[in-house]
């Protein structure tokens, strides 16, 4: 089977992109396994779908190194609102794109007809554990001890339409990610396993992050991971409400606003890498 592809990425998180108004793709699952692989595929975090939708202006659907579907990419929505303006499908200022996570509304930065940024408007940032989803209860889960790996931090869990784990340290660079990520990822606490966050503070409008993302192991960037940090920042006093703050990863910044209602603003860039032609027999 042959497909057109996009190769595309947001802050170094790369998807391996595809325009499903033009083709129809076949077990999106494993073929999301094929391409991401990095030196016998294409190469990418994952597999995203560029969908019709009855819905929005398009529908999003995105798939994990390991052929999981997961809910939301930050990053990807923004490639996505990008190939969709760029490419006439939308071009409009002001784009819905329908996601597992509900429809997202992006405010798309433009110059001479090209995209430069876009600003999601991320939705709410759920505090309450049951709906996170943890085994645990409460009206939230903010500065708790979690232990991994015989150590106890304390934890901030917040959902951005998947579930996320923020750790503050004093380094992340120094972090055994490849160690402790996959036990954060299948800790008992989160049923339908975590992303884990950790941060370092810098200032109050500047953090450092790195991030573990549930079924694709550590990303240069993870944007619902940097909107549930900052978001845990101000609930933990280091930052504060309708103030931006600047996310540095380790593929570019971010800049996310926690406002007083709850609402989480996301903006970066989305570039596109390349495009070409794969014939996915070739790969098995």
């Amino acid at each position: 089977m042959k497909y057109k592809f996009t190769k595309m990425h947001g802050a170094g998180n790369d998807y391996v992109y595809i325009n499903c108004f033009e083709q129809k793709v076949v077990k999106p699952e494993k073929l999301s396994i094929l391409l991401s692989d990095r030196h016998k595929g294409i190469g990418g975090d994952g597999l995203v779908l560029i969908c019709p939708s009855d819905a929005a202006d398009a529908k999003m659907k995105m798939f994990n190194l390991d052929g999981s579907e997961g809910n939301m990419c930050g990053n990807a929505i923004r490639c996505v609102a990008k190939y969709i303006y760029e490419n006439g499908i939308a071009k409009k200022d002001v784009l819905d794109i329908e996601t597992k996570s509900g429809t997202k509304t992006i405010t798309v930065r433009s110059k001479n007809g090209k995209f430069i940024s876009a600003a999601v408007d991320m939705g709410k940032a759920v505090l309450e554990p049951e709906k996170i989803p943890m085994n645990c209860t409460g009206e939230s889960f903010i500065s708790k001890p979690i232990t991994v790996g015989g150590k106890e931090y304390p934890a901030t869990a917040v959902s951005m339409g998947n579930p996320h784990c923020v750790i503050f340290v004093d380094d992340v660079d120094e972090i055994d990610i490849e160690k402790i990520g996959p036990m954060f990822e299948n800790h008992p606490l989160f049923p339908d396993r975590v992303n884990t966050e950790f941060i370092r503070i810098i200032d109050k409008n500047n953090i450092q992050m790195r991030v573990w993302e549930r079924g694709s192991g550590e990303t240069l960037a993870c944007g619902t991971g940097s909107c549930a940090a900052v978001a845990a920042c101000v609930l933990n006093g280091y930052s504060d409400y309708d103030v931006p703050v600047i996310v540095h990863l380790r593929g570019g910044i971010l800049t996310d606003t926690y406002k007083k209602d709850g609402t989480v603003i996301m903006e970066g860039t989305a570039s596109k890498v390349f495009e070409g032609i794969i014939d996915t027999d070739d790969l098995i």
